[in-house]
């Protein structure tokens, strides 16, 4: 059984990435347990796939040179995560048109393409709704990671065959002792200028919130979960200024790898963090998250699982107030349990879809 895997790699300098990808891996190995998975991404391809502008891809497919089609017609089977929220065009409409031509392609090749669990939308100009309609229905599966995406798949014409959650869950846990307090994740993405959220803000934001959590004798330890690389928004930079404008002693967390930021985080009594899968790794592994939400791909999710401890950057007038009040919840440790159970039952359901794919 061969398998690509599209838009993840377990190699990524951003660990929600290498969440994806390893956790796409896991899903589909309980239902096909021989399968050797091949990953392709932006950075991370083989020579036959020229992903890098629609001009080359659709030059490959006239003069097959690469041998592009022969070598997608030798996948058994496709699985497209987009990255997991980039099924949008709020990263721009060439991403997305090359994510969406390579997923034809596939089909094209005779590979059935699965659209993995993910973040369906939004689109807000009429070429992006007219690019994800065609791709949602050229696809042989369809799953959604929260409601909210499966309802714009119906609004596009094509219902989502699915609804579960996200593929972090499928890993394995990571015990280990509770020997740190608060992790608080600075988002290099957010720090700097960005579409999202008003990157000054958040600056002061994190800084105040930081400055409470000390204040009131927490001990606080601050994480990178997107690593060191000539990307902007990597979060290495960020948290080494972070801790050098704060003047403060806390420890920095620079994980290797998944397994380590996924045992950093198990590590925690609460994780605080604006990258969805700083938060999600923390809760499938049993440790409470609050996240700080940038983007709709946050609160849908996380509600889905029952998980309703978000706070929205771009709506709360007083995020630092905010994310105080849901520490101050007593109940966020005994609430994760039901998280993990939901999020296992959800995804049992997906691996059933999938196996009746083939």
């Amino acid at each position: 059984m061969q398998i690509l895997v599209l838009w993840a790699d377990e190699a990524s300098p951003n660990l929600g990435v290498r969440a994806l990808g390893s956790g796409t891996a896991a899903l589909a190995r309980r239902v096909w347990p021989d399968a050797r998975l091949t990953f392709q991404n932006f950075g991370h391809r083989g020579p036959e796939l020229p992903i890098g502008r629609i001009r080359s891809l659709a030059k490959e497919r006239v003069t097959g040179r690469l041998g592009m089609q022969r070598w997608l017609s030798g996948f058994d089977l496709v699985i497209d995560t987009r990255s997991g929220d980039s099924f949008s065009d709020i990263y721009g409409l060439h991403r997305l048109a090359v994510m969406c031509a390579v997923a034809e392609l596939a089909s094209q090749a005779g590979v059935p393409v699965v659209l993995g669990p993910q973040t369906i939308g939004p689109f807000s100009t009429r070429r992006g709704r007219m690019l994800a309609r065609r791709s949602l229905r050229r696809a042989s599966l369809v799953m959604a990671r929260d409601a909210d995406s499966a309802e714009q798949a119906r609004t596009l014409g094509r219902p989502a065959d699915l609804l579960t959650t996200d593929v972090v869950f499928a890993l394995p846990q990571a015990p280990a002792a509770r020997t740190r307090d608060i992790v608080l994740g600075i988002s290099g993405l957010l720090w700097n200028p960005n579409p999202h959220v008003d990157h000054l803000r958040y600056r002061d934001v994190m800084t105040r919130l930081h400055a409470e959590l000390v204040g009131s004798g927490r001990r606080v330890s601050l994480l990178a979960h997107v690593l060191d690389s000539p990307a902007t928004d990597n979060d290495v930079p960020t948290v080494h200024e972070f801790a050098s404008l704060t003047g403060s002693a806390d420890e920095l967390i620079i994980p290797a790898g998944l397994d380590e930021v996924r045992t950093a985080v198990a590590s925690a009594e609460v994780v605080i963090a604006s990258r969805m899968h700083a938060c999600l790794n923390a809760l499938s592994v049993g440790t409470p998250a609050i996240p700080l939400a940038y983007s709709r791909k946050f609160d849908p999710l996380l509600s889905g699982l029952g998980w309703n401890h978000t706070v929205d950057l771009r709506a709360n007038t007083d995020p630092v107030a905010a994310a105080l009040e849901q520490l101050g919840d007593r109940q966020l440790a005994a609430q994760v349990g039901d998280v993990v159970e939901r999020a296992h039952s959800s995804l049992a359901q997906a691996e059933r879809f999938l196996r009746e794919v083939l």
